[in-house]
C-alpha cells in the first residue's frame, strides 16, 4: 500500500472512530434525561409488558388519580404531599390497590383537586414515595394525557370513596 492510501485510509479510520465516540457520548447523556412514564401499580409490580422495575433515585413520570382526602399540606412551607391511585374502570376503591406516595415542594397548578388526574416528574425514594420536581394537571375537560387516558378508557369519571375506605387502606 502506497503512503498517499495509507494515510487516507488512516485520516478516514479516525474520523469513523470520533464520530463513533461522540454519537456513543451523546446517546449515553441522552439516557440520563429520560423519564419513564409509569402507573402507581407498575412502580409496585414492574411494567405489564416487561417486568421492568422502577429503581430507587430513578427519573420518571408518574400518573394517576389523585385519592380523595389524601392531601396533606405543611402549613408553614409550600410542601405537600398526596396519595396516587390508578386511574382503572370501572371505578372502584380496592383496600389492596397499589399507592404512592408523592412528595412536592412547590406551588400546585391551579387545578390540583383530590380526585383530580395528574401526572407528576420526579425521582423514586424509598417505600414507593415519589419525591416530584413537578406537578401538573389536566387544563380542561377534554384533555387528558396519553399514557392516562389509554389506562382509564374512554369513560373517566371521578372516583367514589367512603371514608372508612380511606382509613382501611392507611
Amino acid at each position: 500500500m502506497n503512503p498517499r492510501r495509507k494515510k487516507r485510509l488512516t485520516i478516514v479510520v479516525s474520523i469513523l472512530t470520533g464520530l463513533a465516540v461522540v454519537a456513543g457520548l451523546v446517546l449515553y447523556a441522552l439516557s440520563q434525561n429520560i423519564d419513564l412514564f409509569y402507573k402507581p401499580s407498575e412502580i409496585h409490580h414492574g411494567k405489564e409488558d416487561t417486568g421492568l422495575k422502577a429503581q430507587i433515585g430513578q427519573r420518571l413520570r408518574v400518573g394517576g388519580l389523585v385519592v380523595p382526602e389524601s392531601v396533606k399540606r405543611d402549613e408553614k412551607s409550600l410542601k405537600v404531599s398526596f396519595r396516587l391511585a390508578d386511574m382503572k374502570m370501572p371505578i372502584s376503591f380496592d383496600p389492596n390497590e397499589p399507592m404512592i406516595t408523592i412528595k412536592y415542594d412547590g406551588i400546585l397548578p391551579d387545578l390540583f383537586r383530590e380526585g383530580q388526574g395528574i401526572v407528576a416528574n420526579g425521582k423514586l425514594a424509598e417505600g414507593f414515595i415519589i419525591e416530584a420536581s413537578e406537578v401538573l394537571a389536566k387544563h380542561d375537560e377534554n384533555y387528558m394525557p396519553k399514557e392516562l387516558a389509554d389506562d382509564a378508557g374512554e369513560k373517566h369519571a371521578k372516583p367514589e370513596y367512603t371514608k372508612e375506605q380511606l382509613e382501611s387502606k392507611n
